[in-house]
């Protein structure tokens, strides 16, 4: 059975209403761009009750989902004290990850050097020790 996933319209139309159970049950239960517009949405129209959906959120496959949930909880947990942490260090998780794709592509074209040596049973260990010093020419 497939369903109908909610426009933005249609989830902008939730937000004027307050209508907070179906942006829950979206961001449950949508495609990843439902997702996200529902996690958006609960940023602005959430309520505590809407704290343990957009925590599982927060642990979802796609990561502008993820972000979007921290936001959101960032902006609904501002007294809390557990929220904050978590959002905290889930954002430090998440700078992480942009840091190490930042520093693949600065050495995405950055040449090693590669060894060569000879079979140990040709030749003496001590000569293999002095061929795994050289550079390849």
């Amino acid at each position: 059975m497939k369903f109908v996933q909610p426009s933005e319209r249609a989830i902008n139309f939730w937000i004027q209403n307050n209508d907070v159970e179906k942006l829950e049950y979206a961001l449950q239960f949508g495609n990843y761009k439902t997702r996200k517009l529902a996690a958006e949405a609960l940023e602005i129209a959430g309520t505590s009750s809407s704290i343990p959906v957009l925590i599982n959120a927060m642990n979802d496959k796609v990561q502008n989902v993820s972000i979007a949930a921290l936001n959101a909880l960032e902006q609904l947990g501002e007294n809390d004290e557990l929220i904050k942490t978590i959002v905290k260090k889930r954002f430090n998780w998440v700078n992480q990850i942009n840091e190490r794709k930042a520093k693949y592509e600065a050495n995405k074209h950055k040449k090693y050097k590669i060894y060569r040596w000879e079979r140990t049973s040709k030749k003496s260990f001590d000569r293999v020790k002095e061929q795994l010093k050289k550079p390849i020419k």
